[in-house]
């Protein structure tokens, strides 16, 4: 019989070499580039587009609930990265249409911010005080108009917090469009890596981008709570 052979695993150095990062920063700064296009569509898309789920959600006729409930189970339920994939593979051969993998990360992300915002907006709306609802109709409003002029501003003040948290997330979702070889930060990144052979040094480039983004921002969301507390 052969004795046992112990494998014993070697020591690996790693020499970082930001060089080639920063002699391609150019190829990196259209990916930036993209990230925030792709960002300000989705993000404008999807909270906009989930105030009219979310209102549809928490309407009182069922031709709006019902449809506004199976758009919010449909994409909350399924990954974004599943639907950007559907929405560029399966898309065109279901319906004929050409989709380009712009549009198919800003169907896939931008639906999703939709359904997840609608559920903050609902939860916002059911916060409010009944008694607010009774006051519009006291003085003769209708239930559209007391949501409109009474309700959604208390509610939307809100949910603001949640709003902003979101939106931080839908910026760091943007990497998922590199899927579809969307030209975006991350898949730069890959590009770089794949030809200087430098993942790490790459891929850390594009955590230390996203940190000096939204570092900031996450701050502001923290003032903006502590100024909706003292408000309320």
């Amino acid at each position: 019989m052969h004795a046992p052979v112990k494998a014993r695993c070697a020591d690996v150095e790693h020499n970082w070499d930001f060089a080639t990062i920063i002699e391609n920063w150019p190829v990196l700064w259209v990916g930036v580039k993209g990230t925030i296009v792709i960002f300000v569509v989705t993000v404008t898309l999807g909270l906009a587009g989930g105030l009219i789920i979310g209102m549809g959600r928490y309407a009182r006729s069922r031709l709006f609930r019902w449809p506004s409930t199976v758009f919010v189970e449909v994409f909350r339920n399924t990954p974004v990265l599943v639907q950007i994939i559907w929405f560029y593979y399966a898309f065109p051969i279901l319906t004929g249409i050409e989709v380009d993998p712009f549009l198919a990360a800003v169907l896939g992300i931008s639906l999703n911010t939709m359904a997840f915002s609608a559920e903050i907006y609902r939860a916002g709306i059911q916060s409010i005080d009944p008694g607010q609802w009774e006051a519009g109709k006291a003085i003769g409003m209708t239930y559209g108009q007391t949501l409109r002029r009474i309700i959604l501003p208390v509610a939307i003040k809100r949910v603001l917090p949640a709003l902003t948290n979101r939106g931080i997330e839908v910026f760091k979702m943007s990497t998922l469009a590199s899927v579809v070889a969307y030209v975006e930060t991350l898949n730069q990144a890959k590009l770089i890596a794949d030809l200087n052979f430098n993942p790490i040094e790459a891929y850390t480039a594009v955590a230390l981008i996203f940190f000096l983004v939204l570092y900031p921002v996450v701050q502001g969301t923290y003032v903006l709570e502590r100024v909706m507390r003292r408000s309320d």
